[in-house]
């Protein structure tokens, strides 16, 4: 009965991840996020800390000619994989004025 009670305590989501493991997310995020950033742009990438249950994303805000673009990196917690929205229209369009 010991054995079936710590195996439950064991399974449970409740028990969370190491930091050192969280730190290996976050690392990993970055790393994918950074690799699709376009050759030449200099990004800033702010990953969120823990992400949902299945996805891990960033904020990554690129310089450009006009200011800044920032779009959504989203990380597949599953595969490993990620993957850019498209920019957001600059405050002004997005707030309709």
């Amino acid at each position: 009965m010991r054995s079936l009670i710590a195996l439950a305590v064991l399974a449970s989501p409740a028990v969370a991840s190491s930091e050192d493991a969280w730190q290996a997310f976050r690392g990993d995020v970055l790393a994918k996020c950074q690799a699709l950033v376009p050759r030449g742009e200099t990004a800033t990438i702010e990953v969120n800390p823990f992400g949902s249950d299945r996805f891990g994303a960033a904020i990554v805000s690129t310089r450009v000619a006009e200011g800044a673009e920032r779009m959504v990196c989203i990380y597949d917690k599953r595969d490993g994989t990620a993957e850019l929205t498209v920019p957001f229209a600059p405050r002004d369009e997005a707030a309709g004025e």
